[in-house]
């Protein structure tokens, strides 16, 4: 079955067809890397990578590409106040953002290009629109898109053209303030930026003089150069939408004469506890707080996807107590199955992968669901479903069917026990210890389950046993 999403260009839902038949192109817009990466950025980040993961689960290559936009007002900024060259200050957060996707269990990128790395390809971008009359340099050595030469304008996005007075909002109706300078009309957009004092030293030669790439001309260089003129899919954020998905066209088709991608794949909003995400209402959480509050990636991971990805989703702490239970649940039912096969974790971890049929399995239902627009609440809904029959009358397709779901979901299950270990934060000699210990208390050798237990507590950690299973906490 092909993998379908909803099209923001034609605004139905579509199957995704790669143009060459085999290798399926998709560009995500990334980071800009000035700070901690917040759950709403990230739960953008997860349903492009459960869309990546489905695809490949469906037998298609992909070439995922993710830019980090290492230079823009803010980057810019803050590592002038921190006094801090601007490579050293992106570096940090961009280390803490490759950390913090690994522990929610992302696949890496195909390529991940820096937008500081790619200044020439961007300036042969700008040059392009300016001698074909799509752009205009102005006095101060910025150069600017001109929006009055794209008829096509605001499709994407459903924008009126004779309501782009101003690019003040974007499509989330939120303030867009990156990267906005004085124009002769407010709805054309910057391509290139004069150097402006509070720059500092990051600058670069072009031939309008020194200056640095506008936000949006990045995206339309780097997935041009590493997918070509036209790819398959483009994502991001619904915030994304407008201007910078809109400007992205503009400029691209303006560029090259041709349709940059051919889907338009865009995630709904994140609401926490029923709120818009603030920093006023300090409910912008990051990975880090949530793990100090004692919550595991995995559970942070299924949180951010029990909902549908065009729909908002509303995070609250419930959910991910709620997720907490559902990943005991699941890791309960598949290690009762595979007691039934007399198969071990690791055999199961080896089945976590593509390739697997589901065709005439007990999963064949959920697999279709996810492939519906990517529904991921009901393919999970149908998962737990099947796990009392796939224990009572299940067959070797079916538990290679669950691990490639559970694969195309990023869901990595604990199945020795452990409710909320994670291996980068657990020392792996404390985990040793507490899987011995939890099979020796399995085992009724409850003498050795307290020896086991004192060990631990000499290597600085506490056991706290549950109905099924135990986590631990540093002392």
């Amino acid at each position: 079955m092909n993998v379908s999403v909803n099209n923001t260009l034609s605004g139905r839902k579509e199957e995704l067809v790669p143009e060459d038949g085999n290798t399926f192109r998709m560009y995500c817009c990334g980071p800009t890397v000035y700070g901690p990466a917040h759950i709403g950025n990230f739960r953008t980040f997860i349903v492009q990578d459960v869309l990546r993961r489905t695809l490949e689960a469906s037998g298609l290559k992909v070439k995922h590409v993710r830019n980090v936009t290492d230079v823009d007002d803010k980057t810019i900024r803050t590592s002038r106040e921190l006094g801090i060259s601007l490579g050293e200050f992106t570096k940090k957060w961009e280390d803490k953002f490759h950390k913090d996707c690994a522990s929610l269990n992302l696949l890496p990128p195909t390529v991940e290009p820096r937008a500081t790395e790619h200044i020439a390809e961007q300036i042969k971008m700008v040059s392009d629109l300016v001698a074909n009359g799509h752009a205009y340099p102005s006095p101060d050595g910025s150069v600017y898109f001109k929006i009055s030469s794209f008829p096509e304008y605001g499709r994407l996005s459903g924008f009126e053209r004779e309501n782009l007075a101003t690019q003040a909002f974007n499509s989330a109706g939120e303030a867009n303030s990156a990267d906005e300078y004085e124009r002769d009309n407010v709805a054309d957009f910057a391509l290139w930026k004069g150097r402006k004092p509070e720059d500092g030293d990051n600058f670069w030669e072009s031939p309008w003089g020194e200056g640095r790439p506008g936000w949006h001309i990045e995206c339309s260089a780097m997935s041009r150069k590493y997918l070509g003129d036209t790819f398959d899919l483009h994502g991001g954020g619904i915030d994304l939408c407008f201007p910078h998905h809109e400007n992205e066209i503009a400029q691209s088709m303006c560029a090259t004469g041709k349709e940059p991608a051919k889907y338009w794949f865009h995630s709904a909003h994140l609401m926490v506890e029923g709120k818009k995400m603030s920093k006023s209402l300090g409910n912008l959480y990051t990975l880090d707080q949530l793990l100090e509050k004692g919550y595991s990636p995995a559970q942070i991971r299924y949180a951010l996807i029990s909902g549908h990805y065009r729909q908002q989703l509303n995070f609250t702490f419930k959910g991910l107590d709620d997720a907490k239970s559902a990943l005991t649940k699941l890791s309960k039912g598949v290690v009762s199955a595979l007691e039934k096969f007399g198969m071990g974790n690791s055999d199961f971890e080896k089945l976590v992968k593509p390739g697997a049929k589901f065709e005439g399995t007990l999963f064949e239902p959920a697999w279709n669901a996810l492939c519906d627009d990517l529904n991921v609440p009901k393919a999970l809904g149908m998962i737990f479903s099947e796990l009392s029959p796939l224990r009572e009358k299940g067959t070797a397709g079916d538990i290679a069917a669950l691990g490639a779901l559970l694969y195309a979901l990023g869901i990595s299950l604990s199945l020795d026990g452990c409710d909320s270990c994670s291996s980068d934060d657990i020392p792996e000699e404390v985990m040793e210890l507490a899987r011995a210990r939890w099979q020796a208390k399995k085992d009724r050798n409850f003498a050795l389950a307290d020896d086991l237990r004192q060990k631990i507590l000499s290597l600085g950690y506490a056991v706290l046993d549950s109905k099924d299973g135990f986590s631990l906490e540093r002392r």
